[in-house]
């Protein structure tokens, strides 16, 4: 037996990936990691007992190329004699109208197509072909998101569908590299298609992929993967450790009689983190420290619920104690060359010249703030109001625009604040100024651009 087959056959079975006799559904896109999978499982299929069904989502993102990819899968397929199963949708349709990225939208329908295939043809495990690169990537993407252990851990070799919890996801090529799957699919002459979107900057696991993993491993670490990997084994390891000790604290099995403000910090964190979990909320970092670190004080978690923790780590939840989203709007008009006007506690000025091709820095005079802007893409009226639910806006020097939940997160802006928080919406009705934030990247001064918005923003006293 080759000894990649041999070393893949021995990691499904020390660690239970796929039991004997079992039916398995394959996600196999026409990528090289995905075609190989398929193939490894069939050539272990026979003396496995196992049967396979293929599957092939098209997310309908590159035209000819993805129709392209599903006739690799589906002709492969009828060469092994193998059942194929295809759906296609259009994920950038569902991405805008769901305000999610590309990524998260085709993650999201891919699984429920996944899950229901697998319902349908009755069967309880879905083969994935994430492997050690996939791992590492990962670990990046999260460590910039501020992921704790249970992040950094990664993906398990095993875990329920996130549509399905009764269906199981394997991934029986976690161990091994890219270059290893590559290297397989050449000797065996696997046929397989790239995808040209693996290459795009627009993509921050792109971007990790093809530039900081290569600088790593050039300048600072060649065996970064291994390093990484060793890593996330040992932060998973503790990470599940912790979270086991939480929950037999929560339900009094664990013999500690430690009141919860003396127990460490790190305990005190999985023990809320369980809590919020069990209540379905979403455990943030900020959240479980606010709850952490002030008993009995509430905490806003959104328009209708505000959540308390007593003093032996339990939270309560208390509804409507906190605004709903303002409703509050001024509509202004930047007539002149100049003006003022005042809203949401603050009092704004705005001056319109030209530009002379200099950018300066951020002005301030005593509590006042200056920002410039592009005046011709603002346009001659904007809107001033405070934050709704699915605004989204794009700072300077990021590639798309985002939830501004999700910006306020990543900013440290506490949630009993958020609200109150004004921002400023051009003719177009796209944000270019929100309150604590950067400044809008479409709005931004270029060589272009002829006349300059100076935009300044100030407090009333008291």
């Amino acid at each position: 037996m080759n000894e990649f087959l041999h070393r893949v056959e021995d990691e499904i079975g020390h660690r239970r990936l796929i039991s004997r006799g079992q039916k398995i559904l394959v996600a196999v896109s026409g990528g090289a990691d995905s075609m190989v999978l398929l193939q490894v499982l069939h050539s272990l299929a026979a003396a496995n007992g196992w049967k396979l069904v293929v599957a092939h989502f098209n997310h309908r993102l590159r035209g000819r190329a993805s129709d392209g990819d599903e006739k690799l899968v589906r002709q492969t397929a009828k060469k092994l004699r193998l059942k194929f199963v295809g759906e296609a949708a259009d994920v950038k349709r569902f991405a805008t109208q769901s305000k999610l990225s590309l990524e998260m939208a085709a993650r999201k329908l891919r699984h429920e197509f996944l899950a229901r295939t697998a319902a349908k043809e009755k069967i309880k495990t879905i083969a994935l072909a994430h492997h050690a690169d996939d791992q590492v990537e990962l670990f990046f993407l999260r460590l910039f998101r501020g992921a704790g252990g249970e992040g950094l851990m990664g993906m398990k070799w095993r875990s329920p569908s996130p549509v399905d919890k009764d269906v199981m996801l394997v991934r029986p090529l976690l161990a091994c590299s890219k270059a290893e799957i590559l290297e397989y699919a050449r000797e065996a002459k696997i046929p397989f298609r790239d995808d040209a979107t693996n290459f795009s900057t627009d993509i921050l696991r792109n971007r990790v992929r093809n530039e900081l993993l290569p600088l790593l491993r050039k300048n600072y670490q060649p065996q970064i993967s291994k390093s990484v990997l060793r890593t996330m084994e040992i932060v998973g390891v503790e990470a599940n450790f912790m979270i086991g000790l939480a929950l037999r604290i929560r339900s009094g099995k664990a013999d500690v009689h430690t009141p919860f403000d003396k127990l460490p910090p790190a305990v005190q964190r999985r023990i809320l983190q369980q809590e919020l979990l069990a209540a379905r909320l979403v455990p943030e970092f900020e959240l479980i420290e606010q709850l952490r670190l002030a008993p009995g004080k509430p905490v806003s978690v959104n328009s209708g619920l505000s959540v308390a923790r007593k003093v032996d780590g339990k939270i309560v939840l208390r509804a409507n104690l906190e605004k709903e989203f303002s409703a509050d709007e001024l509509k202004v008009k930047l007539q002149g060359r100049a003006g003022r006007v005042a809203f949401g506690g603050s009092k704004f000025s705005w001056a319109v010249k030209k530009f002379d091709g200099v950018r300066r820095g951020k002005a301030e005079s005593g509590k006042r703030k200056a920002e410039t802007y592009d005046a011709d893409k603002i346009g001659g009226q904007i809107v001033l109001r405070h934050w709704r639910a699915g605004d989204r806006f794009q700072p300077i020097g990021m590639k798309s625009a985002v939830k501004l939940q999700d910006l306020f997160v990543n900013a440290k802006i506490p949630q009993a604040d958020r609200r109150n928080l004004v921002l400023a919406t051009a003719e177009s009705g796209e944000i270019f100024w929100v309150e604590r934030l950067r400044i809008g990247e479409k709005f931004k001064l270029t060589p272009e651009t002829l006349q300059k918005l100076i935009w300044s923003q100030s407090k009333f006293a008291g």
